[in-house]
C-alpha cells in the first residue's frame, strides 16, 4: 500500500487490496472511501469484496466511483460530505490516486484556502495539479461571490 498523505485528514492511494484494510486501521484511518468504479477491477478488488474487508479490519468503508467526466459539483461535494463527516482520518484510492486527489482538490477550493496551498499539498503527495490551476482559481471566485 503506498499511502500519500494529501493533509491532516486525508491521504489517497493507488489501488488496495482487501489485506491493505488492516494496515489501513492500524495507521489510524477510520474511513476508507473507494472512488474506483467496479468496472475498472477483477471481482476481489471490486466495492463489495473491500466493503466486506473493511467491515472486518473495523473501518467505515464508502464507496463513491468517479471518473474524470463524473466529477461534477455534486460529486465533488459528496467526497467532501464523506471527508468532513468522517470520525478521524480518511484513506482514499482509485488506480493511481490521482483522481482522488483531484477531487479533494476541487472540494478544497471553495473553502477559502490559497488554490496555491491547495496545489503544493497535493504536490508533496506526488500529484501535479498545476494545470487544475486556472479551474480552481474560478471555483474559489465563485465560492466568494
Amino acid at each position: 500500500m503506498d499511502i500519500r498523505q494529501i493533509s491532516d485528514r486525508y491521504a489517497v492511494s493507488p489501488q488496495i487490496t482487501p489485506e491493505d484494510l488492516s494496515a489501513a486501521k492500524a495507521a489510524g484511518f477510520a474511513r476508507v472511501i473507494c472512488n474506483r468504479p467496479d468496472s475498472e477491477n477483477p471481482p476481489e478488488l471490486q466495492a463489495d469484496a473491500m466493503a466486506a474487508a473493511a467491515a472486518a479490519a473495523g473501518l467505515d468503508f464508502e464507496v463513491l466511483p468517479i471518473t474524470h467526466s463524473s466529477m461534477t459539483p455534486d460529486t465533488v461535494a459528496q467526497q467532501r460530505a464523506l471527508i468532513d463527516g468522517a470520525d478521524g482520518p480518511v484513506l482514499a484510492y482509485c488506480a493511481s490516486g490521482t483522481r482522488c486527489t483531484v477531487i479533494w482538490a476541487l472540494g478544497e477550493a471553495g473553502t477559502g484556502r490559497p488554490v496555491d496551498e491547495v496545489i503544493a499539498d497535493a504536490a508533496r503527495a506526488g500529484y501535479d495539479l498545476g494545470n487544475l490551476a486556472p479551474t480552481l482559481q474560478a471555483i474559489a471566485a465563485q465560492a466568494k461571490s
